[in-house]
Formats: structure tokens, C-alpha cells, sequence
């Protein structure tokens, strides 16, 4: 423990470094931080650029300059800022009509075929379009007031989808299927809709009248839509990317059809978007977030960021961050070109789950991160009293304290961020508080928060690795000799993708794929041949 004088100056460290906005129910303190007295004075100049730039950012300049895009996902619950009337009411519209067709599935006056209602929804999407609404169903599900079950595609692994599909054993039906995609061909989505439209076309329904689409206007996604008579389509524009969808139609339908209060969720983060339009730095919550994160990495992600909130509703919290702060942050460039490999490493799970995992390493091992700790203030759930004075709430408020002030004893850094409770409100107030923040550091460290080329590449080279398979199975299906991998890949004619060859004979013939291998184990020495 600290001794009375430590205990003192961290109490006045803490009055001084405290961000209180009672107006959204958020305070945000950066005391833990180990920055000099000097920080935030050398800081401002960075900083007032940065208000700057979100301000011009708000206004509807060019953001994104490589893609020459507008950047407007605030506008999605503040329309009236947007910069044209037309896109004010793109957003209005579309909100109505979100609400529109929730209730109409609630009432049950769009309805299944052959089913007085539908009772299930599933999601297909991935990345932006499957973490944040994975996040709010979780955080703000609730299997007694739930009006229908949600349920997701996120990935393209088939095992994956088809215990999706079994849990949906006896009511597929009744289930609605939402298919989320800005272009209509990213290959996880589309592959998840062929999934689910094989799964519905096998037990005789059919799969249009059961189906929505997320999508952009005219997309390839759009156009099937439209020419098989889907259930409805809704928007998505190219000035809102994808990791800050949740506030547009791609967060709010599922969570309109679950139940969720998305009028306040909206609210919420409108709140949070004004206390941070602030130039104060002191009395903005996600400027202070952002400067307090360049101290802790140097501006250069020297320390990772571990996400720990004590509550087992914001579970998905750090995973739905993974994707905004390192997708934003994670860039080779800098706006002028220069060669800055800049980011921030984000993981987490929840305390005080965290505590009997690798806690002990933030203490006691490498000094390579800084904590955010979450806590919620309203406990929930029953009173139940576990030790005189004390419920089961006080224990996990007593954790969370107990090991800030561990990793402070141990020299390690840490911020606080507190919300009264986990409801639709706060989570957007969370949404909007670190997507600013993450806009202000990319300001800072002067990258375009707002692309993601890596990401492209990353697609890109899937798409060469599909195609060398495609070639690969059809020679095999022509030459009937055994092979090595490097006797393949000289087949194809492609000797400098040999590896690639030898991992898609290893895949190909461990799935009954027309391969099989015929002898030897080493890379070099396994022969692979027809089926």
C-alpha cells in the first residue's frame, strides 16, 4: 500500500486529471498516467490542430484524401450537420424507415411464409459490419425483453456456420436474414449468404423472403436484391466506413429488431459527440483519451493498449476496439508520405475474469502496455449479500480498484473511464467517445485514420491464392501422375509459389478435395495425385 503522503498527491494528481461530463454519465480520468507536469502544455498546439481538422472533418471536407471520400459517421446522429440536404435526409429516412420495418417484424406484419412471425435473426457480415453489432446485441441483449434472437455470421469458417445453422434447427422458417456488405462481393459475406441460401433452398423455403440487404446503391449485393424480390434493402454510403458503422443502418437494424432502444443509443452518442467538439482539452473526455495515449506510446505505438472493463456486458468491448484503433491507427504512411509504421496493439477481455489470466504479467512481467479500466457504477442484477455489508457488485468494484492500484505500485500505467450504467445510452456515449479519441490521435500522429490499404492488399492476395487453386485442381484433374509440391507448382507453371502450392495440397487433400497424398511427409518429400 501507498503510505499517507503518496496516497495524498495521488488524490490531488486525480482532482486535477479528472474529466467529468455528468450531462452524458461519463467521466474520464487520466491521473494513472505517468506524464510530466509539462505534457498537455507541449501537447495543445497538436491538439488544437486536431479540433481543427475534426471540425473540417464535420463540416464535410475530404478526410479520406487518398480515396477522395468525404469521412461523415458523425452526421449519423446529428443529421442536421451534414453538408448537403440531401444527405440530411438520406439519414433521416433511412432511421424511419429502420424503425418502420422493426416494427412491422414485431407486429408481425412482414412475416414469414408459412410462419405467424418471425422469431430469429441472422446476421451475415464481417469485420465492421459484424463487431459492432455484435457488441450491442451483447451489451444490451436481454433474453426477457428481447423481441426476437440474433445470431451471426462473421467469419467464412463452414464449421462455424453450420453450428449457427444447427442452432436454428426447427425455427429457420421463421428467421430473418440480414446480409451486410458495401460492396456486395466482400468473400466472407457472400459466402455466408450462399451458405444460408443453400441451408433455406434444403428445407424448401425460399431464401428471398426471408432476406435483407445492407448494401450499397447499385452494388452487386444491391442488384441481386432488387432482381429476387428481397424483403427490403437499406443503405450504406461511401463516407461511412466500415469499423464506424454502428451508428447507420448496419448497427441499428439488428439491434431495432432485437429491441434495443436505438433512439437512445443515437442520443447517447450524440451527446458524447458534442462534449468532445470542446477545445478545452481538460473538459473533452476524448482529447484527454488521445494525449494521454501519445504519452503512454510516444506517438509511435511503443505500448499496447489493454482494454479491461468490469462488466460482463461490455465483454465484446475490446474486440469491437481491436478493429476501430487498429484499423484507423495501423499505417506504413503518414499523411506526407513518410514511412512512419504507426498503430496501437489493442486486446482485452473483462475483469474480473482478466485477474485470474494475465494480470499477473501486467504487474509483474514486461512493461509494454498502459490499462483502460471501465467500470460501470449501477451494479444490476439481484442484491445479494456475499460477506456482511457487501454484495457480489462491491466485490468486482473492489477488484478493479485493487488492481489499479497494483499496477501503480508496480509502476505500470492506467486510465479510468466510468459510465453510470450499461444501458443504450452509455454504450453509445462508449461508441462515439472512442471513435473520437481515435480520430484526435490520428491527427496527432498525423495518419489518415479513415483508410485501409493493408486490409485491401490482405484481399487482394486471398484472391491470387484462390486462383492458383483453381489452376492447381484442374491440372491435377488432367494429369494423373503423383506429384511433389515443387512438381505441381513447375505443372502450373508457377515454381515461385511453391510454398502456396504445398499449403493447398495440404488443405485440398485433408478435405477430400480431388487430392490425395500418395507418400512421403516432409514438404519436400510427400507426393500428392488424383482422388
Amino acid at each position: 500500500m501507498a503510505d499517507g503522503g503518496e496516497d495524498q498527491r495521488l488524490w490531488q494528481r486525480y482532482c486535477d486529471h479528472l474529466c467529468t461530463c455528468e450531462e452524458i454519465g461519463l467521466a474520464v480520468d487520466v491521473s494513472r498516467m505517468g506524464f510530466d507536469d509539462g505534457h498537455w502544455a507541449r501537447m495543445e498546439p497538436r491538439l488544437q490542430a486536431a479540433y481543427a481538422a475534426m471540425a473540417d472533418l464535420e463540416r464535410g471536407a475530404i478526410a479520406n484524401p487518398d480515396e477522395n471520400r468525404r469521412v461523415g459517421h458523425y452526421w449519423l446522429r446529428a443529421p442536421g450537420l451534414a453538408p448537403s440536404p440531401e444527405i440530411t435526409r438520406a439519414i433521416e429516412t433511412t432511421l424511419a424507415r429502420v424503425e418502420e420495418f422493426a416494427a412491422g417484424v414485431h407486429s408481425a406484419g412482414i412475416r414469414p411464409p408459412g410462419a405467424a412471425r418471425f422469431t430469429d435473426v441472422l446476421s451475415i457480415g464481417i469485420g465492421g459490419s459484424a463487431l459492432g453489432p455484435e457488441f450491442v446485441h451483447d451489451a444490451l441483449g436481454d433474453p426477457k425483453r428481447d423481441r426476437l434472437a440474433v445470431h451471426f455470421f462473421d467469419n467464412t469458417d463452414p464449421d462455424g456456420m453450420q453450428r449457427v445453422l444447427d442452432g436454428l434447427a426447427g425455427r429457420l422458417a421463421s428467421t430473418l436474414v440480414l446480409v451486410i456488405s458495401k460492396s456486395g462481393g466482400t468473400p466472407e459475406t457472400r459466402n455466408g449468404m450462399l451458405v444460408a441460401h443453400a441451408a433455406f433452398r434444403e428445407a424448401g423455403l425460399d431464401f428471398a423472403r426471408h432476406a435483407v440487404a445492407i448494401t450499397g446503391e447499385g452494388s452487386q449485393l444491391d442488384r441481386v436484391a432488387e432482381q429476387e424480390g428481397w424483403l427490403a434493402r437499406f443503405p450504406m454510403w461511401d463516407w461511412v466506413g466500415g469499423r464506424t458503422s454502428e451508428t447507420s443502418a448496419v448497427g441499428l437494424l439488428p439491434a431495432a429488431l432485437q429491441g434495443i432502444d436505438v433512439r437512445a443509443l443515437l442520443r447517447g452518442a450524440a451527446a458524447c459527440d458534442e462534449v468532445t467538439r470542446r477545445s478545452e482539452t481538460r473538459r473533452n473526455p476524448a482529447a484527454l483519451l488521445a494525449g494521454a495515449w501519445y504519452w503512454a506510446t510516444g506517438g509511435a505505438g511503443r505500448k499496447d493498449m489493454v482494454i479491461l472493463p468490469y462488466k460482463d456486458r461490455l465483454l465484446l468491448l475490446s474486440r469491437y476496439l481491436q478493429q476501430l484503433v487498429m484499423e484507423s491507427l495501423g499505417k506504413r504512411l503518414d499523411l506526407a508520405g513518410k514511412e512512419v509504421e504507426q498503430g496501437i496493439a489493442v486486446y482485452g477481455n473483462k475483469g474480473s475474469t482478466d485477474q485470474h489470466a494475465y494480470v499477473q504479467q501486467l504487474r509483474d512481467g514486461v512493461d509494454n502496455f498502459y490499462a483502460v479500466f471501465i467500470r460501470v457504477l449501477v451494479s444490476g442484477g439481484a442484491p445479494v449479500e456475499v460477506e456482511p455489508e457487501t454484495l457480489a457488485g462491491d466485490t468486482l468494484h473492489g477488484l478493479l480498484l485493487g488492481t489499479r492500484r497494483a499496477l501503480h505500485e508496480s509502476g505500470r500505467e492506467s486510465i479510468l473511464i466510468t459510465t453510470q450504467k450499461a444501458d443504450a445510452f452509455s454504450v453509445g456515449v462508449l461508441i462515439a467517445l472512442f471513435e473520437r479519441a481515435v480520430g484526435f490521435y490520428g491527427s496527432l500522429v498525423n495518419v489518415n485514420a479513415y483508410h485501409q490499404p493493408g486490409v485491401e492488399a490482405g484481399k487482394k492476395a486471398a484472391a491470387g491464392v484462390l486462383a492458383l487453386q483453381r489452376r492447381l485442381l484442374a491440372q491435377i484433374a488432367t494429369d494423373r501422375e503423383a506429384r511433389s509440391a515443387e512438381g505441381w507448382a513447375q505443372a502450373i507453371g508457377e515454381p515461385e509459389a511453391v510454398e502456396d502450392v504445398h499449403h493447398l495440397l495440404v488443405h485440398l487433400s485433408a478435405n477430400g478435395r480431388g487430392v490425395r497424398r500418395t507418400d512421403g511427409h516432409s514438404p519436400r518429400d510427400a507426393r500428392y495425385a488424383a482422388l
